[in-house]
């Protein structure tokens, strides 16, 4: 595995008419952590289905600001995906989400929707520079920026089974 230095934004949106956005691949995803592994390295399986085809995912990821991250992913069989499923962690639910990866002037955006939220979702950018100027999309209303906070990360997401409650409204 080589690992490759990650930076991404997280934006808490309102869940926007996909039918308005120029959506490349929908794809349903399980995500299930895994026991953290050496330097404390977050660690975790997926499950993907893309039209009825179905992957496997390994990623191990070592966090090094809110924003960057050195992140390994492989494609695994799914001799391995049920194998590594017996080291799931107990105390994170496995996430449930569709991911609509959309293009918007030459951006690849992501849209992370959970079955909990009607109103709701996480947009992700992978960035080139950590201070690179994001052109958003027109018609998705950006609530705030929630790259740093961990209570809209998949996993707390999952634990909670909800959104937090103090979303509306705030600026970041």
């Amino acid at each position: 595995m080589n690992m490759a230095y990650e930076i991404e934004r997280k934006f808490l949106v309102e869940f926007p008419d996909v039918k308005k956005l120029d959506v490349r691949r929908r794809i349903g995803i399980t995500q299930t952590y895994l026991v953290n592994g050496e330097h404390d390295s977050q660690r975790r399986v997926r499950r993907i289905d893309e039209d009825g085809n179905i992957s496997y995912t390994y990623t191990e990821k070592i966090f090094i600001t809110p924003v960057t991250r050195k992140e390994d992913e492989k494609v695994i069989s799914s001799e391995d995906y049920d194998r590594l499923l017996g080291q799931a962690r107990t105390d994170f639910k496995p996430v449930e989400k569709v991911r609509y990866a959309f293009d918007y002037h030459g951006q690849l955006f992501e849209l992370d929707t959970y079955p909990f939220s009607d109103s709701l979702a996480i947009m992700e950018l992978e960035m080139k520079t950590a201070d690179q100027v994001i052109d958003f999309p027109d018609n998705v209303r950006v609530i705030k920026d929630v790259s740093a906070d961990k209570r809209y990360s998949n996993s707390a997401l999952a634990l909670a089974g909800k959104f937090p409650a103090d979303r509306i409204g705030e600026q970041s």
